[in-house]
């Protein structure tokens, strides 16, 4: 037992210099460095919610058209973001491997945690803000169903970026193959439109891709018994284990080849 916290211990201290080497890697110490983790994804989610204010979009619901953005599109940018941070990472990194208790996970992990951190507090902030300050959001009607469904759509996030992650390592065309793939998975996500609008005979369809159901269980939670939700969650489920177990398959293969330079 006391082998096993030692380890945690050490696997803690490894994660948070590599959060704490992501984070000045990347931002900075200029302007307002690392508050720009949680500023990028509020302008790009705010920016969205305005165009579509602005040209009144139609999503197919009596929803507000503010709050259907914001949840649609920091549900986006919270996977997307963490496969983009994944593919290709390990290479510019390699000079960590030396470090025994450094491993491919370790960097992994610590960029995933860093988008988690960005993307959620990105979209309780923008709620926030906009539910004391303007009409335009009420309060989430049951906050533990959002986070349940904001916890489905991490994890699918994890294990997507982990799969792809470690793939590219060995495949260069993943990361060619991911840039256009993902603007094709964007508009199928559930971002822009929820399952009750769609005819009857395409609706299994589109719960067939585990973003959808997460995305329905975040509005269920945010409108209540304004949505009309649909999902699967037994579904997602087996989806995203089956996915975490071939992304770590993935990486437990690709870390045999690691060369530290």
């Amino acid at each position: 037992m006391s082998d096993l916290i030692g380890s945690l211990r050490v696997e803690g201290r490894v994660i948070y210099a590599l959060l704490m080497r992501e984070v000045l890697t990347r931002y900075g110490r200029h302007n307002i460095g690392f508050l720009w983790l949680f500023v990028e994804p509020m302008l790009f989610t705010g920016g969205v919610a305005a165009i579509w204010s602005a040209l009144k979009a139609v999503h197919g619901t009596t929803l507000p058209i503010v709050a259907f953005a914001i949840t649609g599109y920091s549900s986006i940018l919270l996977w997307r973001n963490m496969t983009f941070r994944c593919i290709g990472s390990l290479l510019p990194n390699l000079s960590l491997m030396y470090h025994r208790n450094i491993k491919p996970f370790d960097i992994y992990l610590s960029r995933l945690i860093l988008e988690i951190v960005g993307a959620t507090t990105s979209f309780a902030v923008l709620s926030i803000v906009f539910g004391v300050f303007t009409t335009y959001i009420t309060w989430p009607e049951n906050v533990a169903e959002l986070i349940a469904g904001w916890l489905l759509l991490a994890w699918f996030g994890m294990a997507l970026a982990i799969f792809l992650g470690a793939l590219s390592e060995d495949f260069e065309f993943i990361e060619k193959i991911w840039h256009p793939g993902q603007y094709l998975l964007v508009p199928l996500s559930g971002a822009a439109f929820q399952v009750d609008s769609l005819p009857t005979s395409v609706q299994h369809l589109a719960l067939l891709l585990p973003t959808v159901s997460g995305l329905e269980i975040v509005r269920e939670g945010f409108f209540g018994s304004k949505f009309r939700a649909h999902y699967d969650v037994p579904y997602v489920i087996w989806f995203n284990a089956v996915l975490t177990i071939l992304g770590l398959l993935q990486l437990r293969k690709m870390s045999r080849s690691v060369t530290p330079e």
